[in-house]
C-alpha cells in the first residue's frame, strides 16, 4: 500500500474527528503530516503484503531530509532577521556623522558643491573628469593630466563648459585615467557627506546625506569629520579644482 492509499484511510477514519479543528490543506506537505501519513501506511499495511524494506528505508530517507530542510530553513530565517535588525541599529548610529563612501555623485546647491575624492593604485599619464547631468548628457569635462600613486580630491565650480552656472540638483561624475602606454587604469571614486537619515528598500539599508543623496550603508568606507576633510584638503598639493 503506497503513501497515498494510507493518506485516503488516515482522512475516512479521522475526518470527522477532526474537521473543526483542522486547517486547509496545504501546498507542501510539512513533517508532522509526512510522519502521520508513513504511520497509517504502517498501521494499515496488508500482513500478508507487508511494506517493503526498500520503500520504507526511501520514505525514511525523505522524512530526514525534510526535517534537516526545515530546521536550515528556520535557521536562515532567524539569522536574516537578526543580521537585518544588527544592519539597520548600525545604519542608524551614522546619523549626524560625516562619512565618505563609494560612490560616483555630487550635489550642487547655489555656490555650494559637495566635493568628490578617487584614488589611483598606480601612477597616470592622463586623467579626465567627466560631469553628467541627471539626464545623463555630459555637461563638463576636464583635462588634469599626470597623476601619481595616491587619493585626491576634485571640487567642481558647479559650471558647463561655456563656463555657465548650471542648475541646482545632482550630477554624475565619471573619471577616466590611462597609464604611459595608454592602457586603462582603474579609479575608484568616493563621495561624501552628513548623515541625514537611513532608508531600508528590499532589505537593503540606505544612508541619506544631507544634500540629498542616497548612498548604500554597506559602501562605507570610514566616518570622516568635517574638520579632517577640510584639513586634508588645505595641505593636500595635489588637490584638484576647475577652473571657471
Amino acid at each position: 500500500m503506497g503513501i497515498e492509499g494510507a493518506s485516503h484511510i488516515l482522512g475516512a477514519q479521522e475526518a470527522r474527528l477532526t474537521a473543526s479543528n483542522q486547517p486547509k490543506s496545504e501546498a507542501m506537505m510539512d513533517q508532522d503530516g509526512f510522519l502521520k501519513l508513513l504511520l497509517a501506511q504502517l498501521n494499515h499495511q496488508d500482513p500478508l503484503k507487508p511494506m517493503d524494506d526498500t520503500q520504507m528505508t526511501g520514505e525514511l530517507a525523505q522524512f530526514s531530509q525534510l526535517e534537516q530542510m526545515t530546521n536550515l530553513n528556520e535557521t536562515v530565517t532567524k539569522y536574516a532577521e537578526q543580521a537585518s535588525s544588527k544592519d539597520i541599529l548600525s545604519a542608524v548610529s551614522f546619523i549626524g556623522k560625516e562619512v565618505k563612501a563609494k560612490g560616483y555623485t555630487v550635489s550642487k546647491e547655489d555656490t555650494e558643491v559637495s566635493k568628490i575624492y578617487y584614488g589611483l593604485g598606480e601612477p597616470v599619464g592622463s586623467l579626465t573628469v567627466n560631469i553628467y547631468d541627471k539626464e545623463g548628457a555630459l555637461v563638463r569635462s576636464e583635462e588634469l593630466g599626470s597623476k601619481a600613486t595616491g587619493t585626491f580630491e576634485y571640487s567642481w565650480d558647479g559650471k558647463d563648459a561655456s563656463g555657465a552656472t548650471l542648475a541646482d540638483g545632482t550630477y554624475s561624475v565619471g573619471i577616466t585615467a590611462e597609464d604611459a602606454n595608454g592602457r586603462p587604469v582603474l579609479v575608484q571614486t568616493e563621495v561624501s557627506g552628513k548623515v541625514n537619515g537611513v532608508i531600508q528598500e528590499n532589505g537593503v539599508n540606505y544612508l541619506q546625506l544631507g544634500d540629498g543623496r542616497i548612498i548604500n550603508y554597506m559602501n562605507v568606507t570610514e566616518v570622516v569629520e568635517a574638520a579632517k576633510i577640510e584639513s586634508d584638503s588645505d595641505s593636500s598639493s595635489d588637490s584638484d579644482s576647475s577652473s571657471s
